[in-house]
């Protein structure tokens, strides 16, 4: 017992120097991601706005709560597995508000196809441009008391004919109509909700009725103390024809410079229709971005 109490005594020095260096790191995360999102939400002579993590895969039609004059170019390369060919897709979007609360975002997305795999008994699809968006949206409510901001948007596909077709048949083959509702809401400094959702109208030129596929894009991210970067987990729900498809995409994003960031996503199927496991990595540049002066 006597010893016991002797080595107690001992280590009590080294337990009470780790804790205060706890305590310490604590305190100073605090601060630091204190300053940096007051930087971010409250910049002098700028309307206020909430700092929120967004999703990586589906991504928003600029920040919530955008203010005029910023802007954001992306570029997006990933690939998806398949039994019988590879999918190799691309994009290239840019984003930017005229006015504050209000982006815009046009985007070009591509996909490609790799040969058939050995065994494999499918028809490589052509290769394409998949479509012309054009895309606006509006956040109607910021709040800062309760870090929350509430959107509203509308994107527009002009579906484009395959890239080997396009000398034989018409250039535009449909229109996808695809009007959008977000909730976003940060809880203390680093955990951060969202939710995407909306229908999605799809109406091909030369076919009777319209298909109706419903989304619901549901997030939760951890954003590091004082930086842009997280970590988290996008959930991306399809309604189609009554039945519920589900891929899961962890992802990460990380700030190479003040301006520019990079996001890396992981595609995890639930369900056998959507075939194979998929990637996906976002590059995020912002001309004139700074978070600290």
């Amino acid at each position: 017992m006597k010893k016991w109490i002797f080595y107690s005594l001992l280590f009590l020095p080294f337990l009470s120097w780790a804790q205060t260096e706890k305590d310490s790191t604590k305190t100073d995360n605090i601060y630091l991601d204190s300053i940096f999102i007051g930087e971010i939400e409250n910049k002098k002579g700028e309307k206020p706005k909430v700092l929120h993590a967004e999703p990586l895969y589906i991504d928003l039609i600029r920040d919530l709560g955008a203010r005029k004059g910023e802007k954001e170019w992306n570029l997006g390369v990933g690939m998806k597995a398949d039994r019988d060919f590879d999918e190799f897709e691309a994009l290239l979007e840019y984003e930017w508000a005229p006015i504050d609360r209000l982006g815009f975002e046009v985007e070009l997305p591509f996909t490609f196809y790799g040969p058939v795999n050995s065994g494999g008994d499918g028809v490589r699809p052509s290769n394409r441009l998949e479509s012309l968006k054009l895309a606006t949206q509006w956040s109607f409510l910021v709040s800062e008391k309760h870090s929350t901001s509430l959107a509203i948007g509308y994107i527009h596909e002009f579906e484009l004919t395959d890239l080997d077709k396009i000398r034989t048949e018409r250039f535009f083959k449909g229109n996808v109509y695809n009007p959008f509702f977000i909730a976003a809401k940060r809880w203390g400094r680093n955990y951060h909700t969202l939710i995407y959702t909306g229908p999605r109208l799809i109406s091909e030129f030369g076919q009777t009725g319209v298909e109706t596929v419903f989304e619901i894009n549901t997030n939760l991210h951890y954003m590091i103390s004082g930086t842009r970067n997280f970590i988290g987990l996008e959930v991306n729900k399809e309604v189609v024809s009554g039945k519920l498809l589900t891929v899961f995409r962890p992802q990460m994003r990380v700030a190479l410079a003040e301006n520019l960031m990079v996001g890396i996503v992981t595609g995890i199927p639930v369900n056998t229709e959507i075939s194979g496991l998929s990637s996906f990595v976002r590059i995020i540049y912002e001309p004139g971005f700074k978070a600290m002066h």
